[in-house]
């Protein structure tokens, strides 16, 4: 039997229309912003530097809604559901906890780029900067891996859900989702996409909203919230949860919730400091607003699984048995791994318009974080594959029309991957568990090389590739000693996948630093970090002074070449005294934020963690 039968509601004709209408209209509207952008503003789309960083001039609220949008992926709105259905009402809070201190911490990077490396396009560019071109292409690796398993994910769960509901065919859906994306992309940039996730996530919210209301105040077959807890009781006597306290679904203490938490914990370290789609928010930002913006990015995102997996994931524990539940009996195993336990609950509370309206909230979170993965990606392959390795002196027209084509080429590559992933029966789920394993070996090095300017070459490389090696043994050794084999199977459960995560980023931390004690970089001072994408024959100091002032007094603007160039011709800046002591004072204010920043992700992810823990013990 499909893993789908009986969830399709709608026709084939509507699933088409909304997968490709809803991309067409916000390619429309970006059509018609960007027209307005280039017409009223001093932001021309048709240079790189718009194109790829905003011209680094982005408010904090349009930051922290692209941060909602980016991390709000299919993958978290159909992963928060499942692990509430499989361990219950903790499996929201473990999603939510364990993968929102990766954005407080990467306030900390945030803030570090605008001090050490203002100019970048990317954090590659730092690692070449330090390491040169070999190391900077070990790393380019790992992000690019990153970047293609993020972005299959999106479409992996997008495409499910799409089939479930409509019946078309989840090989077109892989390459017609990311149709509508590419134009608005393309069309509009880096600030068309912040632009899009603001409405996408608005819209979200009010989908949310509207299926938390309708589910705990009008859904008969719930009953309310004292109906929901009867419910789940039920159900936890009928199906007891494994490792739950009691078997409930309403316990916070779950071993497998817990054990869950720390490979989201891992797992999303890799996700979030690997991912150049969050560097590029950063580096996109105004630098006096950037701690604030993730700040406020990570506590607005915290509240989507958490609320999202409440009413779905719950929705479809309470109601498995009711002969109303879109599949009797409850989601067999391949169906909760396809992610369907969201759609299942929708559908047997709302029907046909639950299914539209959980279409919409799909393709809502699917393209917004496809759009910042394209773009991030083409920033990767245009700034640290062509201009670095293939083309130096590349024109700033090369750049902008390189960065168009490699939008296109990384769509339809991670259509390809998508597509591969169901041909050889890869789930959600199991990529879900496993992607940590294979690139948070990278985390600590990357970074360590903005924060620790001892860390060597060596140090880096060897942390990174000696971490992945770690974290790939760690995961095969326990599939086949823990379970007996090495399958698919076997390597979807949570203590292989655990062993791999936490194998993977500890050993790179540890690797990169224990080398970097031995054989530390005693002679870098970040010099080659502030030189970055700066004009030839500029001392470091002066290009970062240039650049601190456009900060302080926002009369830099930024040319086709992407270089730094006063308004109006004067003498330079940095030869009077004031102008120095103004360096000095926006220095001093970038210093302080980054402190703020360090205390703040310290305290946000120990409550977090802490209330988490606490609550286990309960």
């Amino acid at each position: 039997m499909s893993t789908t039968e009986g969830a399709q509601v709608l026709s084939s004709a509507a699933g088409y229309g909304l997968v490709l209408g809803i991309g067409f209209v916000f390619a429309i509207v970006m059509m018609g912003l960007s027209t307005l952008q280039n017409r009223y503003t001093s932001y021309k789309i048709g240079t790189s530097e718009e194109f790829n960083t905003a011209s680094r001039s982005v408010e904090p609220g349009l930051i922290a809604s692209g941060i909602v949008s980016a991390w709000t992926s299919a993958a978290t709105m159909l992963q928060s559901s499942t692990v509430t259905y499989e361990y219950g009402i903790c499996g929201g809070y473990y999603h939510a906890a364990g993968a929102t201190l990766q954005i407080f911490l990467m306030a900390v990077l945030a803030v570090r780029v605008k001090i050490i490396a203002p100019n970048c396009h990317t954090y590659l560019e730092i690692i070449q900067a330090r390491y040169g071109k070999r190391t900077h292409m070990v790393f380019v690796a790992f992000a690019l891996v990153t970047n293609m398993v993020t972005s299959s994910m999106l479409l992996l769960g997008g495409s499910a859900v799409v089939n479930a509901f409509t019946g078309i065919n989840i090989y077109a859906a892989n390459f017609l989702i990311p149709i509508g994306v590419v134009i608005y992309v393309i069309l509009g940039g880096l600030r068309a996409t912040f632009l899009c996730d603001y409405s996408h996530t608005l819209i979200l919210m009010i989908i949310i909203f509207y299926f938390y209301f309708h589910t705990y105040t009008k859904a008969e077959l719930i009953g309310g919230l004292d109906g929901m807890y009867n419910l789940l009781r039920e159900a936890g006597m009928k199906r007891p949860v494994a490792d739950n306290a009691d078997g409930s679904y309403l316990t916070m203490k779950s071993n497998y919730g817990l054990v869950f938490m720390m490979i989201q914990m891992f797992t999303g370290m890799g996700s979030v400091m690997l991912d150049q789609g969050y560097w590029q928010r950063a580096i996109a930002s105004k630098p006096e607003t950037t701690v604030r913006a993730y700040l406020l990015g990570g506590i607005a995102w915290f509240a989507i699984p958490i609320t999202f997996s409440t009413i779905m994931g719950l929705a479809a524990v309470a109601l498995a048995d009711n002969p109303t539940f879109v599949f009797p009996g409850g989601l067999t195993a391949a169906q909760t791994d396809a992610g369907l336990a969201a759609p299942a609950g929708v559908i047997t509370l709302l029907g046909k318009n639950g299914a539209i309206a959980m279409l919409i909230l799909l393709l809502m979170a699917v393209t917004s974080a496809a759009s910042s993965e394209m773009i991030a990606t083409s920033s990767i392959l245009t700034f640290d594959i062509y201009q670095i390795h293939l083309d130096p002196d590349a024109s700033p027209d090369v750049l902008i029309r390189i960065s168009h084509i490699m939008v296109g080429i990384w769509a339809i590559i991670m259509s390809c991957i998508a597509c591969l992933w169901n041909g050889i029966g890869v789930s959600l789920n199991w990529l879900f568990l496993f992607c940590g394993t294979l690139y948070t070996a990278a985390v600590g090095p990357v970074v360590l090389s903005v924060l620790w300017r001892k860390q060597s070459r060596i140090a880096a490389l060897s942390g990174a590739i000696g971490g992945l090696c770690a974290g790939l043994t760690c995961w095969i050794a326990v599939a086949i000693t823990h379970y007996g084999s090495l399958t698919i199977a076997s390597t979807e459960n949570m203590y292989p996948n655990l062993a791999g995560s936490m194998g993977s980023c500890c050993s790179g931390v540890l690797i990169s630093i224990a080398v970097t004690l031995v054989r530390p970089d005693n002679d870098f001072d970040w010099t080659a970090t502030k030189q970055i994408n700066t004009r030839r024959g500029i001392s470091a100091g002066d290009s970062h002074a240039i650049n601190d002032i456009s900060f302080a007094s926002q009369k830099v603007d930024k040319d086709k070449e992407c270089q730094i160039e006063q308004k109006e011709p004067a003498t330079p800046i940095v030869e009077t005294d004031q102008r120095i002591a103004e360096v000095r004072e926006d220095t001093n204010k970038l210093e302080k934020l980054f402190r703020t920043a360090i205390w703040a992700s310290l305290i946000l992810s120990f409550v977090i963690i802490i209330v988490s823990g606490s609550s286990y013990w309960l």
